[in-house]
């Protein structure tokens, strides 16, 4: 079987090991950029790092017990997934600055056909997307923002060769990102303008190195490395039903979180700027113990008026313009969009944004009715308000192989069933109804206020078991004559 990966990130990565695993070597990671890694290689902005604790942001068949942190920066990431990726042999099979401009089924082949942007062709039995949902940078549609004279860049295109010491720099946006590169560059600049549309829920985190005690515990003490790693997935289960089911669980939560930022920002005009008017968890929560102090630095600004304009040499908000020299968009993703820019068509020309007009589906996230043979890590509805995201990649990868083994044994592709992809995405959006994310517009939903579409609804534990085995009768196959015995195979 040849099979086709887009994107080299976490999930490409890992989907690459399984094929080596199940011993299918034909396969090629197709990577727009020019390394591996995914997020991890475009995300080196200052003070970039995880927000989830390495020991269970990491392959559970590849735990390394020499983090130098407890949630590691950009650079240890990188290089865990090079060590990966060399020591399994799936680099050799990944082709960098390579983008697939589109991929089309070939029905009378069977196959997908896939194009770069630079006009190369290749086919495959088996397409995986391993875009991500935070793959895409997106930038805000400001008027006057062409008209800026100054120097700009995005979070997630960092420019390190403009020196921003002694420069007035805007800063757009306070997420996830913002939160980390805020407090460095906030010590380097002349004047800091921090424009915020909605203030973050925080928890505290210093992410200090480990003491060499610690490290050396981790190293060389049998089971500690798995006993803390099931620790820290069990508090992630327990807030997840935090944010579904068990209300006071977010109660407590929130309540810290406020004596958190009542703490850490004395003056009560600054605080009422940063105080969250929205439920905890419908919107990311945020890790940083330095990002609160830095926001109080007498070269820093925090601006909760809304933009205006941009002019040539700077920002209008509320009717004022500040002059900047450089502006620093930390805007985050087009999360909606997990395959953009991508065109994919599937079978009788049926394309997947046309299929996803009113947001995206799939069925546990993974496959869509009319595109045999595709399969999506990391897709629809498979994002988590809290908990490792590993967790979950490695499970849809667990149930891509047994597809994939399935389509072997068929020797045809598997399409899904579109009653199957009704009735399980019925299901994810009544268990979403009464979930915490519903309650205010975020990335997790489509065009920020309409349907949930990137969080899965319930327990990594859940979705684990959903994914465990694949279930050939949900699926059709490209032949009539084992289409006929699978409809003839009771469902599990």
């Amino acid at each position: 079987m040849k099979v086709a990966i887009v994107g080299a990130g976490f999930s490409g990565i890992a989907m690459g090991m399984a094929l080596r695993r199940d011993g299918i070597d034909d396969f090629t990671i197709f990577e727009r950029g020019g390394d591996l890694g995914g997020v991890w290689r475009a995300n080196h902005y200052p003070g970039s790092a995880c927000d989830v604790p390495s020991h269970v942001y990491s392959y559970s068949n590849e735990q390394r017990r020499d983090w130098t942190r407890l949630c590691s920066p950009q650079e240890e990431i990188l290089h865990y997934l090079h060590e990966v990726a060399d020591g399994h042999g799936v680099a050799p099979r990944i082709r960098t600055g390579t983008e697939i401009a589109s991929a089309e089924f070939d029905a009378g082949a069977r196959r997908w056909r896939l194009r770069t942007t630079a006009g190369e062709e290749h086919e495959a039995e088996a397409l995986v997307v391993a875009c991500g949902q935070l793959s895409r940078p997106s930038w805000p549609a400001i008027p006057g923002r062409e008209e800026f004279a100054g120097h700009e860049f995005h979070s997630a295109e960092w420019d390190h060769d403009y020196d921003l010491t002694g420069r007035r720099v805007a800063v757009v946006g306070t997420g996830a990102s913002a939160v980390q590169f805020v407090p460095p560059i906030a010590e380097r600049v002349a004047q800091l303008d921090v424009y915020q549309r909605t203030p973050p829920w925080m928890l505290p985190r210093t992410n200090d190195p480990y003491p060499r005690w610690r490290r050396r515990l981790l190293e060389h003490v049998p089971g500690l490395q798995r006993l803390r790693r099931r620790y820290l997935l069990t508090v992630m289960e327990s807030t997840i039903l935090g944010f579904t089911k068990v209300p006071p669980l977010r109660w407590w939560v929130a309540a810290w979180s406020q004596a958190f930022i009542r703490m850490q920002v004395r003056d009560p005009v600054l605080r009422r700027k940063l105080w969250p008017d929205y439920p905890l968890g419908c919107k990311r929560v945020l890790f940083s113990s330095h990002y609160l102090p830095a926001l109080q630095r007498p070269n820093v600004e925090v601006v909760t008026d809304a933009i205006d304009r941009i002019t040539p040499g700077g920002v209008v908000a509320g009717g004022r313009e500040r002059p900047v020299d450089c502006i620093v968009w930390g805007t985050g993703f087009k999360a909606n969009e997990f395959v953009v820019p991508m065109a994919v068509t599937g079978r009788d020309g049926r394309d997947l944004q046309q299929a996803w007009s009113g947001g995206a589906e799939a069925h546990l996230g993974i496959t869509v009715a009319g595109f045999p043979g595709m399969y999506m890590l990391y897709g629809p509805n498979t994002n988590l308000g809290v908990g490792s995201i590993i967790e979950m990649i490695e499970a849809q990868v667990a149930y891509v192989s047994g597809a994939l083994r399935a389509a072997r044994t068929a020797g045809a592709p598997l399409d899904l069933r579109p009653e199957v992809q009704r009735w399980s995405g019925d299901l994810v959006q009544d268990r979403l109804r009464d979930s915490i994310w519903t309650a205010c517009d975020s990335w997790y939903r489509q065009d920020g206020a309409g349907r949930v579409v990137n969080n899965w609804p319930g327990l990594m534990a859940e979705y684990r078991r959903a994914t465990r085995e694949f279930d050939p009768s949900e699926y059709v196959v490209a032949s009539d004559e084992w289409a006929t015995t699978m409809r003839a195979t009771p469902t599990g």
